[in-house]
């Protein structure tokens, strides 16, 4: 009786599947979606980047322009893609340098219906225009990945620390961000209709790399992102390419906005990354037409993460965001004692205490605490950036405001 031939084993691994077309191991291509927010032939494909391995390994997914002027996330994609070789990698890339192609095109953060697409994810299919083009994204590309790193800047003539933002209470997440480094990490959860947020909410470990100013390509700050995200990717097991960082990786669990009480010209004397106490001076604010000077003091001692870059200021402008290096352990502990002592309004109850902009504790019965999205202040927003100007309780399939946002 003759003996059954071995069945031959399967390849390691398979070829990937994504918007139809299958990437075989060991190879890269560039393929199209469709954003669908044209009509007739008008418009354009966006490019997606694939390079799969020849080894199995986690499939990771780098998103830049989401907000269509912000640039140094578009660099740091191309750098990073391009630099690698399928053939001795181990697992997927899939980058896409410009999520907002429209907007790229128009040097405009928002999408042509004047909304911003970081505000509408995961999307539905039958939504607005926004809407729509999140959900074709989430679904065609963001679902197919294990883990995602969403590039973005600061908006509107400000600039950030390169840093992370990250919700630090799911434990995927943490270890997410603890693969890039030396990158500072910044706790928030992450406003509703972020990318990062759906794709956390789906199961998707995500994080968000802030590096630098809208509309700029900055060789440091591009710099510092491809090396954060090839750290991550040697600890993934995905590359072989060892990279040293000299610090450790500094972690805040709390972060505040230091405005401006006055208007006129701000002058900053302090840049991204320096380190301030209580009384330092960060700026100035001089009225053109008195000559009158104020100070701008940091009523805390911390880190800037992000900051205001030299410009015409009104009163109230959120000017520096100053991060406070603490504990998980302690920011609960002073969480827990607040409840204790004093309640809690049902609108502000949360538990991302960095989403909390805290006022200086010499005015603090004049300013009470607001909660805000993901970054504080609503016009000063890096990772959202200020929500597309829309009617006061406009619903998503609600027409656009008439108004067109200020463009940089």
């Amino acid at each position: 009786m003759t003996a059954p031939e071995p069945t031959p084993a399967p390849p390691a691994v398979q070829a990937f599947e994504l918007l139809g077309e299958a990437v075989q191991p060991g190879t890269w291509r560039q393929l199209a979606w469709s954003a669908s927010y044209h009509f007739g032939e008008l418009g354009g494909a966006t490019p997606v980047l694939v390079s799969h391995g020849a080894e199995p390994g986690p499939v990771l997914c780098l998103t830049g322009a989401v907000h269509g002027d912000e640039l140094n996330g578009i660099e740091i994609i191309r750098r990073v893609v391009h630099s690698l070789d399928p053939k001795g990698l181990s697992g997927t890339v899939i980058g896409v340098p410009i999520v907002n192609l429209a907007g790229f095109q128009r040097n405009s953060r928002y999408l042509p219906d004047r909304r911003d697409l970081n505000r509408y994810f995961p999307g539905s299919p039958t939504g607005s225009l926004a809407s729509r083009v999140a959900h074709s994204f989430f679904t065609q590309i963001i679902e197919r990945c294990d883990r995602l790193a969403d590039l973005h800047t600061g908006s509107f003539h400000r600039t950030n620390l390169p840093q992370l933002r990250a919700d630090l209470s799911n434990p995927a997440v943490v270890e997410l961000s603890r693969g890039f480094g030396g990158i500072a990490v910044l706790q928030t959860q992450g406003a509703k209709g972020t990318l990062r947020r759906a794709a956390v909410d789906a199961g998707i470990p995500a994080v968000t790399l802030e590096a630098g100013e809208p509309l700029r390509l900055q060789p440091q700050q591009v710099d510092q992102g491809v090396r954060g995200i090839e750290t991550l990717m040697h600890k993934l097991g995905m590359i072989n390419r060892q990279r040293n960082w000299p610090n450790p990786q500094p972690v805040f669990y709390e972060s505040y906005w230091v405005r401006s009480d006055h208007g006129g010209i701000l002058l900053t004397q302090v840049d991204v990354g320096d380190v301030v106490r209580e009384g330092t001076v960060l700026g100035t604010v001089t009225d053109p037409i008195t000559n009158v000077r104020h100070e701008v003091l940091s009523p805390y001692r911390g880190r800037i993460l992000g900051m205001a870059l030299n410009q015409v200021v009104m009163p109230g402008f959120a000017a520096f965001r100053v991060g406070i290096q603490t504990t998980e352990e302690a920011v609960q502990e002073e969480a827990a004692t607040a409840a204790d002592t004093q309640p809690v309004p049902a609108q502000e109850a949360r538990d991302d205490t960095s989403e909390i902009e805290r006022p200086p504790p010499e005015r603090a019965e004049e300013m009470p605490p607001r909660i805000e999205g993901d970054d504080a202040p609503e016009e000063e927003s890096g990772e959202g950036g200020p929500a597309a100007p829309e009617r006061a309780g406009e619903t998503d399939d609600a027409p656009a405001a008439v108004a067109a946002p200020p463009e940089p």
